[in-house]
């Protein structure tokens, strides 16, 4: 038994398909079918139960492959330890990012990460939290970097990045629009839109609305906070864009509006798993991003009136 025929025994109780089992672990189809035999008969065990149509697990296959999971984890700790040893700011990094922190911050934290650590190779996946927390449990992902202190995130390490306030997004043709702030109870007569079930953010906005008597939009529900914006200025409603999202657009046809204090907000952090072999690197990643970030969010916090693009 090696560590290769357990890879091919994960892959296929995640994948439930041979032919994508094989395709993930970059081997035939025959090649992994055959393994996983001389594996059964090594074990002594029957691991899959094959047909024509589905592929299932034994019981005992699911609870090797489970097991295999963390044998795999592990040795991936150990290769991981033995290279960053000299240098714990080098080698392969896997992150994971939400789709309302990625597209906004990595612009802003590349380029000095490429900067102050040159031999990190920063492999990046974008993905809702819980799809990412799954991956990072399961160890095909070292690091997230996400809203803290929501569903789905309990059980591991975090390190705060900076937290953002929201702002509250109305078309320029909208009343609110000539006013200098706002507070929460203005929503309680919008259309407040929102992102799809999934998103992180739209708990978060959902709970902001709740505090304030209004109630999320049930007409609509957008992929990503660039859809939301193109409905906001077509007149179709408001919504609630982190600080961060704001300085990236040039819609003209849009007005953001900062809280009256204390202005409702979101932490992000970088979440981890607690016995990582990784943690001083994830440390001095953290303390890079903060300082790249920081500046950004200073100007957005110096704002206390209507921001026009």
């Amino acid at each position: 038994m090696n560590l290769r025929d357990l890879e091919y025994l994960v892959a296929l109780d995640d994948l439930k398909h041979f032919r994508k089992a094989a395709e993930l672990c970059n081997v035939s189809q025959p090649t992994l079918s055959g393994q996983l035999k001389k594996l059964e008969a090594h074990l002594g065990v029957q691991l899959v139960e094959r047909s024509n149509r589905q592929v299932i697990l034994t019981d005992v296959g699911r609870d090797i492959a489970e097991r295999a999971r963390q044998l795999l984890r592990d040795a991936r700790n150990i290769e991981e330890l033995a290279l960053t040893h000299a240098n714990p700011m080098s080698g392969r990094l896997r992150m994971g990012l939400i789709p309302t922190v990625a597209p906004y911050v990595l612009p802003l934290v590349m380029g000095p990460i490429k900067q102050q650590w040159p031999l990190l190779a920063l492999q990046l996946f974008e993905g809702q939290t819980s799809e990412l927390v799954e991956r990072l449990h399961k160890g095909d992902l070292d690091l997230l970097m996400l809203a803290l202190a929501v569903p789905g995130t309990e059980g591991f390490d975090a390190l705060l990045l900076y937290e953002e306030a929201f702002l509250l997004a109305v078309s320029s043709a909208h009343p609110l629009a000539a006013a200098k702030t706002a507070c929460p109870n203005d929503l309680a007569h919008e259309q407040v839109l929102l992102l799809q079930d999934g998103h992180c953010l739209r708990g978060q906005a959902l709970d902001i609305c709740a505090s304030s008597g209004a109630r999320g939009s049930e007409s609509y529900s957008a992929t990503s906070l660039e859809t939301l914006r193109h409905m906001v200025a077509a007149g179709a409603g408001v919504t609630l864009i982190p600080s961060l999202a704001q300085i990236h657009t040039d819609n003209e046809a849009i007005h953001y509006l900062t809280f009256e204090k204390p202005s409702p907000s979101r932490q992000i952090g970088l979440l981890y798993r607690s016995n990582s072999s990784r943690r001083s690197c994830f440390r001095n990643l953290a303390g890079t991003i903060r300082e790249a970030v920081r500046p950004h969010l200073e100007k957005c916090e110096k704002s206390s009136s209507t921001i026009s693009p």
